[in-house]
């Protein structure tokens, strides 16, 4: 089968196309024909050898996909060939709460990934889906819906009426402002660009802050509000931001901290704020198959179409990864197989 593979791990060019075996599923293992398959961020890392360990050079990459059962090893936990399905990143996290052992089988880094022909992935953690889910819809919910998902609902518990502030306008906050607008929370969002947070308005946003127009981009989300803060922050941002994180938050705030792109080595953030709203911070890695079947019955039951910002052919997942690497998108990048 055709697949791409991480290679040498010094950069984008890494990324090569190989001719490797069809896998061949284990005892507890599925083989799934791929339809389609989505970038996320650490992609790139990985590639560049900044994601944890080296990994083998014809490790397959990619977290986020969506395929055809075509073989069933053993327990078939009442799937069936050619049921359309998908998986949560962390194959091994069936449900419950977070343990470290979950990074052991983790798809697209320390197990092969979506961006092959084939994919053999533990039976039990695979998810029939609806069909008012599409392949397009689909591919976009592994990790980047799953992480939202944890982080509103299964941390932040989020309710109609609340605020949610999801910075960004990547993956993760835009699965945030879909999700948080089906749960019946308003939802503000922060960009650097006025185009996107017109699209983001479009989308069902309630408050859009440009924060290189508005570098006190906190200060200008309250302003927006009559002071009400947010009462749950998905944040991408990380520790360069945490005192204006800190600042827009609610009173007994929930913050789930997903992402690291701020925030140079040593710095020493002011985290008083914590301290004076009650404010409760957590980090957040991705979530367990049993999230990822509550984020599809949500999906499926209101009809949510996650935004893909632009769909690539297989032969030129290359190209995607450097578009995704450019920083424009909007929503997620897609392969298709």
């Amino acid at each position: 089968m055709k697949a791409w593979v991480l290679g040498d791990q010094t950069g984008l060019e890494s990324l090569r196309l190989a001719d490797l075996p069809t896998p061949q599923p284990k005892a507890g293992e599925t083989l799934v024909r791929v339809h389609a398959a989505a970038l996320n961020n650490r992609d790139l890392q990985a590639l560049r050898g900044t994601y944890g360990p080296r990994k083998p050079e014809d490790r397959i990459l990619l977290s986020d996909g969506v395929g055809t059962i075509v073989a069933i090893e053993g327990d078939n936990h009442g799937l069936a060939p050619g049921q359309l399905v998908i998986a949560p990143h962390f194959a091994g996290w069936i449900d419950g709460p977070f343990t470290p052992a979950i990074f052991a089988q983790d798809v697209g880094i320390s197990r092969d990934g979506w961006l092959a022909e084939y994919i053999c992935l533990p039976t039990a953690s695979l998810i029939a889906l609806p069909a008012a889910v599409t392949d397009e819809v689909a591919v976009t919910l592994a990790a980047a819906g799953t992480t939202a998902w944890h982080g509103l609902v299964e941390f932040g518990v989020a309710k109609p009426g609340d605020l949610v502030l999801a910075p960004g306008t990547g993956g993760v906050a835009i699965m945030a402002l879909h999700i948080a607008k089906a749960l019946g929370a308003q939802v503000a969002i922060t960009s650097s660009s006025d185009d996107k947070l017109d699209r983001c308005r479009a989308l069902g946003a309630d408050f859009v802050v440009n924060y290189r127009t508005r570098p006190d981009w906190a200060a200008a989300l309250l302003e927006q509000t009559g002071g009400r803060g947010a009462d749950i922050v998905i944040d991408t941002i990380g520790l360069g931001e945490i005192e204006q994180t800190l600042a827009v938050a609610a009173p007994n705030g929930r913050i789930a901290l997903i992402g690291g792109l701020s925030g140079a080595p040593g710095h020493a953030p002011n985290m008083f704020g914590m301290i004076g709203k009650n404010l409760t911070l957590k980090g957040i890695t991705s979530g367990s198959r049993a999230m990822l079947a509550d984020l599809v019955d949500i999906v499926a039951a209101n009809a949510i179409t996650p935004l893909v910002d632009r769909t690539f052919a297989f032969a030129e997942a290359d190209q995607a990864c450097a578009h995704l690497d450019r920083g424009g998108h909007m929503g997620k990048v897609v392969v298709t197989v």
